[in-house]
């Protein structure tokens, strides 16, 4: 899977999907082994996730990877414009096996920060750590908010504002003395430092002269509105979050981290709390231990049986092929470089059981032999004449059982894959070890045996017993009525198969994990603002729950990938996640119950919310999917809404919706060209302007130490904040005159898909559901 993203400024949803979204994968299609290329479009925003078909080599990927970006090279002369990128992302699959989180209650914002790119700065020393995220950080900003008809009736055009500012602040080589030996560059001083050194900047207009704290109002702050916040525990925090390098040992990585964090501690300033919200090391190592565990468990349980029913030497002999088996497998997984890890541990446990039937078949026919009065290497070298290959055709079969998951070319065979080839492993080595040790360790600790007279003596007096009489008469049986057992036959497997289909399926159950998704998803065009409070009141319901160690929120897109399975949230000021630990899956589940009585008596009414677990397996955003796939957006919202209509008759679904959510409100802005053109105006300056005045643009930089605050100009707050005052908005003509926006251009409200999600060159309108428990 390969991630693009590209901005364009400005543009429209539909604008991105024709002009960027189209052209991209239409080029892409051109790759070996391509797939499908699910499009996430914004307006100026588009993020494609290009995914190869299944049975591509993994060896293939880095040539795909740079013919991808041979592709992205060619395709960019048929872009617009102004478009940022495309970019590849080759760090989408990175996953933070430790995240932390720092917090302060009296600690500025700025002290956070500095915090963390300290901590940042000590883990990244740290052996095998490959890469340190900071979540939630936001950009220093000092903002320069100006009244435009203020300006206006003093003739003091924005541009010579922006012009005082950026001479003020320009760095610019001032010369250097060379005298002789002596090489002594000049710096001169006075670039931007603060607030108090931009409001003191002068602005100079017909021979008058401004400070421009006089004309506008100067304030420090973050940037606004923002993209990204992160909460933790209801405190605003900034997270942290550390990659391990390919290939480390994550047992040894989390105790190396740890190390180093609590050395760092001693030096962190007061006030500052940091707390560990994911731990994949440890929770790698808990279930390593909980499978060993197991593994034990069924261990114990063979041996003993084996003891009870052959006697305690004859059990040793037993005994004795499990721990050779186990290095025979274990040294072959090193070899193939196969881990330990979930499906391998499992997979030996599936095999434990097989793995002494060869082992005991050797060594009763042994037993048998010298009780005929065969001597032991006699009978050894007849266990294995008599055994060997049927034992080897039934150890065939049994691991072709296994070969379908282990083949499988597919996202399911590469997870479950190792199944087969452990299993596969563990029965072959069990067959060896059967049929070459389990034979001298017979004759080194099988205890002498008597010659018995009898049936033992006669090999086929052996068989003249009451229970190889009734299986002889139920065998003669089925032979004289072989039409009938036939018969009778095919209706038992008729019936299993019907019978089959009743049995519930899930191949990739809930996880063991305890922690909760708590998902806020408000209204399209939904501001970052709106969706933080609703946030806050999700966070009401839980923060005195004693069921609950902690709980991370973050808004504006989902949590990290901090596990494998967990599928990112793309960015999206409408929505919210907050991610709940309680301490096991008991208080989990009753987590989850109280919240969802609390949203069924009424909370968070306003809002779309879900409340889910993680599941094993490739990452599933919904469990219930059904894509309708078009070129209409009203067509395709028409059907959806049929299938949604059907999905709601199925008591098993619970809350179907649509995957674009509602169109948003949107003011369309008709230039008047003939006067425009009157006052030397194009739409580019319009669109320019009205972004500046609006949502602000960058005019410097302040360098602080190795931080960078910018320094942004807009409209006041009346002005830019009420849609109804557009119209009053001044822009500055040509000649320098001002403007109202009214007499140039005409406003009218509509509205726009405030997302396009797409499926290789097709529109994409997905009806998702979740299901009820127990389904």
């Amino acid at each position: 899977v390969a991630n693009i993203t590209a901005t364009w400024p400005g543009a429209t949803s539909r604008e991105m999907q024709d002009q960027v979204a189209d052209p991209i994968e239409k080029k892409l299609q051109e790759l070996p082994y391509f797939d499908r290329a699910r499009t996430y479009v914004t307006p100026g925003f588009m993020a494609l996730q290009l995914s190869f078909r299944d049975d591509t080599a993994p060896s293939a990927i880095p040539e795909l990877f740079y013919q991808l970006r041979k592709k992205l090279t060619d395709v960019r002369p048929d872009l617009p414009a102004g478009l940022i990128g495309p970019d590849v992302n080759d760090e989408f699959g990175d996953v933070d096996s430790l995240l932390f989180m720092l917090t302060g209650k009296n600690a500025s914002y700025r002290q956070l920060k500095d915090a963390a790119e300290d901590l940042k700065k000590a883990l990244l020393r740290v052996k095998n750590v490959t890469k340190v995220d900071l979540y939630g950080a936001q950009q220093q900003t000092i903002f320069v908010d100006f009244d435009t008809a203020k300006l206006a009736s003093l003739g003091i055009a924005p541009q010579a504002v922006f012009d005082s500012l950026a001479k003020q602040n320009a760095v610019t080589a001032a010369g250097t003395f060379e005298t002789g030996g002596q090489h002594i560059p000049l710096r001169v001083t006075g670039a931007l430092d603060g607030v108090e050194a931009v409001k003191a900047t002068p602005v100079s207009v017909n021979g008058v002269t401004f400070a421009l704290g006089d004309i506008a109002k100067v304030s420090a702050g973050y940037a606004d509105p923002p993209s990204f916040l992160v909460r933790q525990d209801s405190q605003p925090a900034l997270g942290v979050g550390v990659v391990m390098a390919k290939g480390a040992n994550i047992i040894s990585f989390g105790k190396e981290v740890k190390a180093a964090l609590e050395a760092h501690l001693a030096a962190m300033p007061v006030g500052i709390d940091v707390t560990q919200i994911a731990d994949q090391p440890a929770v790698v190592d808990r279930a390593v231990f909980e499978f060993l565990r197991s593994f034990a468990e069924a261990l114990v349980i063979v041996l003993g049986v084996s003891f009870l029913s052959l006697g305690w030497r004859t059990g040793i002999v037993v005994a004795t092929s499990v721990p050779l088996v186990l290095a025979v497998v274990t040294l072959v997984m090193s070899v193939l470089a196969m881990d330990l890890n979930r499906i391998t541990l499992g997979a030996l446990i599936i095999a434990l059981g097989l793995l002494v039937d060869d082992a005991i078949i050797a060594v009763e026919m042994m037993v048998v032999k010298m009780e005929q009065g065969w001597s032991r290497t006699r009978a050894a070298a007849f266990a294995w004449t008599s055994t060997a290959f049927p034992m080897l055709t039934g150890t065939l079969v049994t691991a072709i059982g296994f070969v379908p998951i282990g083949f499988a070319v597919s996202a399911v065979g590469e997870y479950a894959g190792g199944i087969f080839w452990v299993v596969a492993i563990a029965l072959v080595a069990s067959w060896v070890v059967a049929v070459l040790f389990t034979p001298l360790f017979g004759v080194l600790l099988l205890p002498d045996r008597k010659k018995l007279g009898g049936a033992h003596a006669d090999p086929e007096a052996i068989y003249e017993t009451r229970t190889y009489n009734l299986l002889r008469r139920v065998i003669r049986f089925c032979v004289r009525r072989r039409g009938t057992v036939t018969l009778a036959t095919l209706g038992i497997f008729a019936v299993a198969v019907v019978a089959f289909g009743h049995v519930q399926q899930q191949f990739f159950p809930i996880s063991d994990r305890p922690e909760l998704f708590f998902e806020i998803r408000m209204p399209a065009g939904t501001s970052i603002e709106a969706t933080h409070a609703a946030a806050r009141e999700g966070e009401k319901i839980i923060a005195s729950d004693p069921d609950i160690r902690g709980y991370t929120t973050y808004v504006g897109q989902g949590s990290p990938r901090f596990w494998l399975g967990l599928n990112p949230q793309l960015p999206d000021s409408a929505y919210a996640q907050i991610v709940i630990l309680p301490p096991d899956v008991e208080a989990r589940e009753r987590v989850k119950a109280k919240i969802e009585k609390a949203l069924a008596e009424g909370a968070l009414s306003g809002a779309r919310v879900r409340v889910t677990r993680f599941d094993f397996g490739p990452p599933v955003d919904y469990p219930v999917e059904f894509r309708v796939v078009g070129t209409d957006p009203l067509r395709l919202r028409q059907i959806a809404e049929e299938v949604r209509r059907v999905m709601l008759t199925d008591p098993r679904v619970v809350d179907p919706n649509l995957q674009w959510n509602e169109r948003e409100p949107s003011l369309r802005l008709v230039v008047d060209q003939d006067r425009a053109r009157a006052l030397g105006l194009t739409p580019q300056d319009v669109a320019q302007t009205l972004e500046l005045l609006v949502n602000g643009a960058t005019i410097t930089t302040i360098r602080d130490g190795t931080e960078k605050i910018a320094v942004v100009a807009r409209a006041a707050s009346a002005e830019r904040l009420d849609p109804a005052k557009v119209a009053d908005l001044t822009i500055t003509a040509k000649n320098g005159h001002a403007v109202p926006l009214a007499q140039i251009v005409k406003i009218e409200r509509t509205s726009e898909e405030p997302l396009i999600w797409r499926w290789t060159r097709d529109m994409e309108l997905a009806v998702r559901a979740q299901t009820i428990d127990g389904v």
